[in-house]
């Protein structure tokens, strides 16, 4: 927790006029009658959040006062908050945003399908389990995708159950440890997600590499940098780097290009 010093008076701005859009009606509660002013009233919003009204009432006036995450998820509740809205409260009385947690599921947008068609180096977008879920034709060049049905079409899972991709990258046991680094982050943001586990469970049992490495807990930044690849006998290096496309959907964007 901490105080509001910076914001106190916005957030107390915020919150009466988000009260002040709602009706009783909007959260299940009777008309009343006739209303001197628009919205609900202080006493109603405290008792639905679970708090005092002397306490509500302070955090509304801008009083130095505490908030916890748990509070604030309720409050955003009752006040029928959206994701940007939520986030903004959390802003306002943390000074940072609420944990939000990871989504494997996810469709890549139209314009980003365009975007990545119109890259002249190999691309594909990833998911927060690392299904591939587009590429473009010089990716499919470079790591052969499509020889995977769309239900194995994983980057961790071809990275270590495919030979033929396992060949690609020179040097695999140096370069696939790091990768399975970086995923090792992205599975503590979606560990909750079942399918997630799955695919963790399933490489435990079918790759003895994984298993030895996922037990170390090793865990990277995003993957950036330089890969070498293997081209037609020869070890090509790769700039890669990974874009964010979609911070809510989680979604990224991998590009890798020729030095």
């Amino acid at each position: 927790m901490r105080t509001m010093e910076r914001t106190r008076n916005d957030l107390a701005a915020f919150l009466r006029a988000r009260r002040e859009r709602l009706s009783p009606a909007d959260v299940g509660l009777p008309s009343g009658g006739r209303r001197r002013t628009p919205g609900l009233r202080r006493e109603e919003v405290a008792a639905l959040a679970g708090v005092g009204l002397t306490w509500y009432t302070w955090l509304e006036q801008g009083r130095d006062i505490g908030v916890s995450a748990a509070f604030l998820d309720n409050l955003a509740r009752v006040l029928k908050l959206d994701a940007p809205e939520r986030r903004h409260l959390f802003l306002l009385a943390h000074d940072r945003p609420p944990a939000e947690p990871g989504k494997t599921w996810c469709v890549v947008p139209p314009l980003v399908l365009r975007l990545m068609h119109d890259l002249p180096h190999a691309a594909y977008v990833l998911n927060l389990r690392w299904d591939v879920l587009a590429f473009n034709a010089a990716a499919e060049d470079l790591f052969g995708f499509d020889r995977q049905a769309p239900a194995r079409r994983n980057l961790l899972w071809m990275l270590f159950t495919d030979p033929t991709l396992r060949e690609r990258f020179a040097r695999w046991d140096q370069q696939a440890p790091q990768m399975l680094a970086s995923f090792q982050r992205d599975y503590a943001r979606a560990s909750q997600e079942a399918d997630i586990q799955a695919l963790v469970d399933e490489l435990q049992k079918a790759s003895p590499d994984f298993s030895l490495w996922w037990r170390q807990h090793d865990v990277q930044a995003p993957c950036n940098g330089v890969r070498q690849l293997l081209i037609d006998g020869i070890v090509e290096p790769f700039e890669h780097t990974t874009l964010t496309i979609d911070a809510d959907r989680h979604l990224r964007l991998v590009v890798y290009a020729r030095q």
